[in-house]
């Protein structure tokens, strides 16, 4: 009979302690790092090897190395190349990519080496790529291009919608048509005779050259210009957030002087040139 009393009261206590246990709130678990995400706008064409609509070329490998090299998620939008630049300014976006640069567009949005106020000039180690504008004539013009003046021009030069060349062409003081959204656009108003020659950046000239209209022009051997592209971040973001504004364009070099972003640069590059 003892040894029964005993066991209730063993059990009795025993039922304490787990209720006791059971009341004492569990320590609460660690929140999770809280990942940053970085609204980006890029131009809705393809420009190979750089990017496509469909969010690959090297621009978005580089990005993605950025984002795990960050812990941060890129948002990435494509929108018509002029509207993306002018959100951009509005900070709509936090920021756009393949931007070149000039001192005109410090009022749409932050360079790397331009600080918080957009002053300066941009940090080119700090770029995503260097390319470079061709000059496309209708096979058998005149047209000359000794890098420094156009020669036996007939007609205006077309370029693409918002694109900075354009600043280049005025610089020249040729006459300038800035009508045409696409390179391959632009290369049929040339074929037209709309165009007396067309300025095209380096990728959209090759991948035009690869295509049915390559019979019908011919490409100047001297580039017209050579420039590197940035990702530029909105006046909004880099006010905002002014540290991880600059870890990103830090980032950005690292990356693609590392081993891997060159392999996979090296690989897209030749694929392109077969």
């Amino acid at each position: 009979m003892m040894g029964s009393r005993r066991a209730i009261r063993t059990l009795a206590v025993l039922a304490c302690c787990a209720l006791s246990a059971a009341s004492v709130p569990a320590a609460a678990a660690e929140p999770a790092a809280r990942v940053e995400t970085v609204t980006l706008c890029f131009e809705r064409a393809n420009v190979i090897p750089w990017r496509t609509e469909q969010l690959g070329g090297l621009n978005f490998e580089l990005l993605r190395m950025v984002e795990q090299r960050l812990n941060i998620h890129f948002d990435f939008q494509s929108v018509p190349w002029k509207r993306c630049l002018a959100q951009l300014q509005a900070n709509a976006y936090d920021g756009a990519f393949a931007v070149s640069y000039v001192p005109e567009r410090r009022a749409l949005g932050v360079f790397p080496g331009t600080g918080s106020t957009g002053t300066g000039s941009a940090d080119s180690a700090k770029r995503m790529h260097v390319d470079r504008y061709m000059l496309l004539r209708r096979k058998g013009s005149a047209v000359e291009w000794d890098g420094k003046a156009l020669r036996k021009l007939q007609g205006p030069v077309g370029f693409q919608l918002g694109y900075s060349v354009g600043e280049v062409l005025r610089g020249l003081h040729v006459e300038v048509d800035e009508g045409s959204q696409r390179a391959d656009e632009l290369a049929r108003k040339l074929i037209l005779g709309r165009l007396g020659a067309a300025a095209m950046g380096g990728s959209d000239t090759a991948a035009i050259m690869r295509g049915p209209l390559a019979a019908e022009l011919e490409v100047l051997p001297l580039p017209l210009i050579e420039k590197p592209y940035y990702l530029v971040l909105s006046h909004g973001m880099a006010e905002r957030r002014p540290e991880l504004a600059q870890r990103i364009w830090t980032a950005m070099a690292q990356v693609r002087n590392s081993p891997a972003y060159k392999k996979i640069e090296q690989a897209a590059q030749e694929g392109g040139n077969n």
